[in-house]
């Protein structure tokens, strides 16, 4: 069994609390196995690392329950000697204090504690003025997380339509799949659009409302 399937059962409990299942697939595999890997990181961070709605939140919340972690307030970052062993920033960057995340990492290596830290871009692309943030933060394990593939949008869009009681085809599915900007977010705004035209017109959802309300949600992002 791989670490990040051991990661996945030992959060399987964690959904009747709340926490969304987590899907796995090629684009989050390698962020998956790092947390499953915890708490023997090479370093005290580990920074992921993507594009918005890639899941790198969704990751810290399962990481941050295993370990215990505290989630921290990226403009309000406590005192050192107030820190538990396991803290989560997300996001990290733009960082709003240097010094005060400087005094966090090193509270958490004197300690032998872990930083996870999510942003949208890697490390080397931040603006850090500090050079032993800057070194600290640029030697810590990366891991890039990329948009959804076919299967895994395909599998998101089911189990959002399915949690709002919505039996699509799947023609639907796949009209969406060829069609639809590939993010987690996007998937949730087109199938809440969908449930809500769907009501509102006493329709089922079909190819032709998905075609409407895709043409819609891109003239107003255009």
């Amino acid at each position: 069994m791989s670490a990040g399937e051991q990661l996945l059962l030992a959060f399987e409990h964690q959904a009747a609390s709340g926490l969304e299942d987590f899907m796995p697939a090629v684009s989050n595999r390698d962020a998956l196995a790092w947390l499953g890997r915890w708490p023997a990181w090479p370093a005290p961070a580990l920074v992921l690392h993507g594009p918005p709605g890639c899941g790198k939140s969704h990751l810290a919340r399962i990481w941050a329950a295993r370990a215990g972690a505290r989630r921290l307030e990226p403009a309000a970052l406590p005192a050192a000697d107030a820190l538990p062993r396991a803290a989560v920033l997300d996001p990290a960057e733009p960082i709003a204090d240097e010094v005060a995340l400087l005094q966090v990492y090193n509270r958490l290596a004197e300690q032998g504690g872990h930083l996870l830290l999510t942003a949208r871009r890697p490390v080397a692309a931040w603006t850090i003025g500090l050079p032993d943030l800057a070194s600290r933060l640029r030697a810590a394990p990366a891991v890039a997380l990329g948009p959804p593939d076919d299967d895994l949008l395909a599998a998101l869009l089911l189990k959002l339509f399915d949690d709002r009681q919505l039996d699509v085809s799947e023609g639907v599915i796949g009209y969406l799949v060829r069609h639809m900007e590939r993010s987690f977010a996007a998937a949730r705004t087109v199938v809440e659009a969908l449930d809500a035209h769907s009501l509102q017109q006493q329709r089922p959802v079909t190819v032709a409302l998905a075609r409407a309300v895709l043409a819609a949600h891109n003239g107003q992002q255009s």
